[in-house]
């Protein structure tokens, strides 16, 4: 995590305690010539509305105009992590328990790169998927170390 994101979430996280919410990711990255700093918002149970939203960035921009962390001009976006949640923390992983996710991991596992499957576990060995090969159903173990990226996915 930068520095900046870093400094984000410190401001951030008394304001999410104070709403009841939780922090699901920050990202601070330049599109084009602009700047964006996005803080994906979320309930522990999902479903955050836009009335939530606004109430954090509100709060979150007067903090950030106090502490001033960024020093160029950039655009405050405050809103839910939508269907495709990553999956970041240890919490995260154990809430996806027995949704469907998928999986990029920094070194080919079991021949692979890109996995989407329903994860069954999630533990000290890695997350454990069951997905479909063909027409069957395959087990698999993706060690926590080779884990690039992780989020919920839609089951077509």
């Amino acid at each position: 995590m930068s520095k900046i994101t870093s400094e984000v979430e410190e401001l951030v996280t008394p304001i999410l305690e104070r709403e009841g919410l939780e922090l699901v990711d920050i990202e601070f990255v330049k599109e084009g010539r602009d700047w964006f700093l996005r803080v994906f918002i979320d309930t522990p149970g999902g479903g955050i509305d836009i009335e939530q939203c606004a109430a954090v960035s509100e709060q979150l921009s007067e903090k950030l105009d106090e502490a001033d962390p960024i020093t160029q001009n950039y655009f405050l976006e405050v809103s839910s992590p939508g269907a495709e949640r990553p999956l970041k923390k240890e919490q995260d992983y154990a809430n996806a328990v027995g949704s469907f996710v998928h999986i990029r991991t920094y070194e080919p596992v079991d021949g692979a790169k890109e996995f989407e499957g329903y994860l069954l576990s999630y533990g000290e060995e890695g997350a454990e998927i069951e997905m479909k090969v063909k027409t069957r159903k395959v087990k698999l173990v993706i060690p926590k170390d080779k884990i690039a990226f992780a989020r919920l996915a839609i089951d077509f």
